[in-house]
This record gives structure tokens, sequence and C-alpha cells, in this order.
């Protein structure tokens, strides 16, 4: 089981979760892995005197719309910097090969057994949230299993690093890529936030990569690629990410704290 803040003696047959009281809210777990390739740690990188994984959790606590906030880590110093802060974070293997599979496994050893996940990466310091409270809404339709997030992409859609998501004028998602598609636009900024129904998320968990998601190195597909649609939601601006010395410069210079 992994740890956690204030850690209980493990769950027995018949306890009751630690999630109890907030089964009906979402739930929302930042997945925060220290081994970053092009910014290795980043998610301790400091911004205006708080890690910004804890800047991550501060602006997660503004929406109205969640209940607990969980971070899922493999590094000890992320955890204890989430602690220090006074909020809960739980250990789990290095070895995951996407941030919704490390989502998975915090939650089993949580015992937690509620309807809806949100995933909110841990580099967005900037994170809007009202486009969460948007993400959370978007599951008020019990049709929807996954949802996520788009925004007008503003740069070159040539750019690798930026997900385009080419999306039906119904609102749900047709594919994802690093190219730019769909020839000639309109041309889709794909934000890295998701929501799961407990359902869809231990399919996706159940499942190994599939032969689009291992192309593209996105994980998401493998939700497009078992038959689950992606409800997503449109927003007028993607916030910035850190993925590079770079950004994180420009989220310093951004940031109001």
């Amino acid at each position: 089981m992994p740890r956690h803040k204030q850690a209980p003696p493990p769950l027995t047959a018949g306890e009751p979760s630690l999630f109890a009281r907030d089964e009906e809210a979402p739930i929302v777990v930042i997945p925060a892995r220290y081994g970053a390739t092009r910014l290795p740690g980043k998610a301790l990188a400091d911004i205006h005197g708080r890690p910004m994984v804890v800047r991550v959790l501060e602006r997660v606590r503004r929406c109205r719309r969640v209940g607990r906030v969980v971070v899922a880590t493999d590094d000890d110093r992320i955890f204890d910097a989430v602690t220090a802060a006074g909020e809960l974070a739980v250990m789990t293997s290095r070895q995951h090969a996407s941030g919704t599979d490390r989502i998975a496994e915090a939650l089993a050893g949580l015992a937690w057994s509620g309807g809806v996940v949100i995933n909110v990466q841990g580099d967005e310091p900037l994170v809007s949230p009202q486009t969460i409270d948007a993400l959370v809404a978007a599951m008020d339709d019990p049709e929807v299993q996954v949802a996520t997030v788009v925004a007008p992409l503003r740069g070159d859609p040539a750019e690798p690093s930026t997900v385009k998501a080419v999306v039906t004028a119904a609102g749900r998602a047709v594919y994802f890529s690093r190219a730019a598609v769909p020839h000639g636009g309109p041309y889709w900024h794909h934000i890295g936030l998701y929501a799961y129904r407990a359902q869809a998320l231990a399919r996706f968990t159940s499942t190994p990569p599939t032969p689009l998601e291992r192309s593209e190195r996105l994980e998401q597909l493998r939700f497009l690629e078992l038959g689950c649609p992606i409800a997503v939601v449109t927003v007028d601006e993607a916030s910035p990410s850190v993925d590079t010395p770079a950004d994180l410069e420009q989220v310093r210079r951004i940031f109001q704290p």
C-alpha cells in the first residue's frame, strides 16, 4: 500500500476508505514524478518560495466542485514537500508509463471507491480552477466516461511538443497527435487535464499500452483505441505548463503569489 501523510494501519475487509466522507465529490489526483526528461525534479522547482507541485495544489484548492486532493509521486523529496505543506501525498511505483497508471495505483492503495477522478498535471502551476470546475461539469452527463480540455492553438501546429486534438462539432475527440492535424486546421491545443469515471480508469489500467499510444507517446489514445469516447471541454486559453527551464522562467514572471 502506498504510504501517505499520517499513515493509518493497512485497511482490512470491512474498514472504511480514507475518503469515506468525500466519496460523492470528484477526487483530484496530481501525478508528480521526479525524473522529468527535460527538467528533472521540476515538481520541486521554486516558484516564489513554494515548490511547483504545491503551487498546483493551491490552484486546485480554489475549485468549487472537487473533494479530496492527493499528490501521487515516485520520490520521497516530492512526498516530503507536499506533506510539509499540510497536504496529502502517496508514494507510487517508479515503473509507471503514464500518469493515469500512477493515479490508479494511488487510489487502489487508499481504497477509494468514488465515481469521478480528476487528473491535474503536476507541471501546471497556473492551471485555472474554473477550467477544472468546467471539466467536472462535463461529467454531470452520465453518458460521459472520459473528458479532457482543449484551447485554440496559438503557436506553430508543427511543433511536436504541443499536442493537437481533432474534435468533432459535437464536442468529441477523434484523435490526438504531435503532428499538425487536421490538415489545414482548425488546430486545437490539448491541455493535459482529464476526468475519468472509475470504470473507464479501471479498463485503461487493465489494458497494455496500445499501438497508437506507443507511436504518438500519448496515453489518452489508449481510451480511443479501446472504443471509449472522450468528451472535450473548450476554453479560451491554455495555461502555461512547465517542460523546460525557459517555461519555468516564464511561469515565474507571470506568477502572482
